[in-house]
């Protein structure tokens, strides 16, 4: 268990012990990290991904107003009729999207726009009446910098405190040029037949979006102050996340725990349906080039007996983790 002082340490509710998850009055702590601060956040990082695969930024020095910008005509678009919506859809594999996720049978009460956070490609929005896509767009491509921005200072951070020989080892995945990095934006509007039911055990099931991990290396997440977002920890129990519209949220990807070798944890994570408010999340992930062979890092195994992983190249993992539900292990067609 990692031990962090009172001043990094934000309280979650814990997961009462239940088929669906529930919420419960315990309390568990969160990873706070000081991007202000990065002679002590190496070690406070590395520590967070092994223990969670998950921790909270703070001092990210990512402007307000650039935050705002994106929500703002993110708001626009989500507040358009369905019938204009769905002139931006279905994905294919970007644009817009509703209840259905990927294409083998999961459903969540949300709607979503997926792009290409190398090059946004907003030809699926010009039709939409109402919405301006050269605002989104110029919005995006901004917030996105940042992120990108955002995620490498972690990487290197990360390095660092893994002892890597080279500063630029997991960064560059996200640096380069041919990366695979992907933008979302999630919109889960107040859900109804939460307002209708006074079963517990009923609000607790219904789901904005089902577990998963991510597939990427690096997930960047800011929402606005609506709750929703659990992860999972290490004995199962569900924990929520306060709601902080200020901070960034990271995740561990399933990539990440690979060339680490299983030391870092790709978090297992959820969002839970709202039954008044709407909820909006912004999410980067970093990715590597499609044509990046993904393996334990040599430094980071003993022996190569010691290695949990095959190799593999991320447009290998991205089909099979394509072709998966989201709770399934895509790990494990890959693990020695």
């Amino acid at each position: 268990m990692v031990v962090l002082s009172k001043h990094v340490i934000e309280q979650l509710s814990i997961a009462k012990p239940h088929k669906s998850g529930g919420s419960g009055a315990a309390s568990f702590g969160i990873p706070l990290i000081d991007l202000s601060k990065p002679e002590t956040a190496q070690n406070l990082l590395v520590k967070a991904c092994e223990e969670f695969g998950f921790f909270k930024v703070v001092n990210h020095g990512v402007p307000t107003e650039l935050i705002a910008a994106l929500e703002s005509e993110a708001t626009k678009f989500f507040s358009s009729p369905v019938s204009q919506k769905q002139k931006a859809g279905p994905p294919r594999p970007f644009g817009y999207g509703s209840k259905k996720i990927g294409s083998n049978g999961d459903i969540g009460w949300v709607e979503y726009i997926l792009l290409s956070a190398t090059n946004p490609d907003f030809d699926n929005f010009s039709s939409v009446t109402g919405f301006a896509p050269e605002k989104f767009l110029g919005a995006v491509n901004e917030y996105v910098k940042a992120m990108k921005g955002m995620a490498c200072e972690i990487l290197e951070l990360l390095a660092g405190g893994l002892k890597l020989e080279r500063k630029d080892e997991l960064s560059r995945l996200v640096r380069d040029e041919e990366s695979d990095s992907v933008f979302r934006v999630n919109h889960y509007p107040p859900c109804p037949e939460l307002q209708e039911t006074n079963d517990k055990e009923d609000k607790d099931s219904i789901i904005g979006f089902g577990e998963h991990t991510d597939p990427q290396i690096i997930s960047v997440l800011r929402s606005n102050n609506t709750s929703g977002l659990q992860i999972c920890l290490k004995d199962g129990r569900w924990v929520s996340v306060p709601a902080d519209q200020t901070s960034f949220f990271v995740n561990v990807g399933d990539s990440l725990q690979v060339l680490t070798n299983g030391r870092l944890k790709s978090v297992r994570h959820r969002v839970l349906a709202n039954s008044k408010r709407a909820r909006l999340s912004m999410i980067y992930f970093g990715g590597p080039p499609l044509s990046e062979k993904i393996a334990p890092l040599a430094s980071l195994v003993g022996g190569e007996e010691d290695r949990l992983y095959k190799e593999f190249t991320w447009f290998d993992y991205k089909i099979s983790a394509f072709n998966s539900r989201l709770a399934d292990n895509r790990l494990l067609p890959f693990t020695l």
